[in-house]
């Protein structure tokens, strides 16, 4: 059984490899380069697997995975600048690909249980443009 639970938050991000030219970067992420930066209202919806637990008859408290991606993601997240403000995006630049597999890591560590377990993380970038991150 797949349980999903979405969260939403605000940040602004620069997409540049620092050891370019500012050309090179423009020439790989556009005006997404600038080093002013941009910003995006994300959609994350986390998915876990498992079986409902006999007595509860739930997969995972849901009140409980909305207090984790709380803590782990729209609590350091939200109304931020990535680059400068979330680690580890002062060093790895946060396409939408990174966020999510950075929203993964800080939640798989923290979703451990013995019927669940992490299956999707899917991040929206835009309402036309998501990355899943899964296993």
């Amino acid at each position: 059984m797949l349980l999903t639970r979405k969260a939403e938050f605000s940040a602004s991000h620069v997409c540049a490899n620092p050891a370019w030219s500012a050309e090179e970067n423009a020439a790989i992420y556009g005006a997404n380069a600038n080093s002013h930066g941009h910003g995006h209202n994300y959609v994350v919806e986390v998915t876990v697997e498992g079986e409902p637990d006999p007595v509860t008859g739930m997969v995972f408290d849901l009140r409980v995975l909305k207090e984790i991606i709380n803590e782990e993601v729209v609590d350091p997240m939200d109304h931020r600048f990535l680059n400068r403000e979330v680690p580890p995006f002062d060093t790895v630049i946060p396409t939408t690909e990174n966020i999510a597999q950075e929203i993964w890591r800080r939640l798989a560590a923290r979703l451990t249980v013995p019927n669940a377990r992490l299956k999707n993380v899917r991040l929206y970038e835009t309402a036309d443009l998501y990355v899943d991150c899964g296993s």
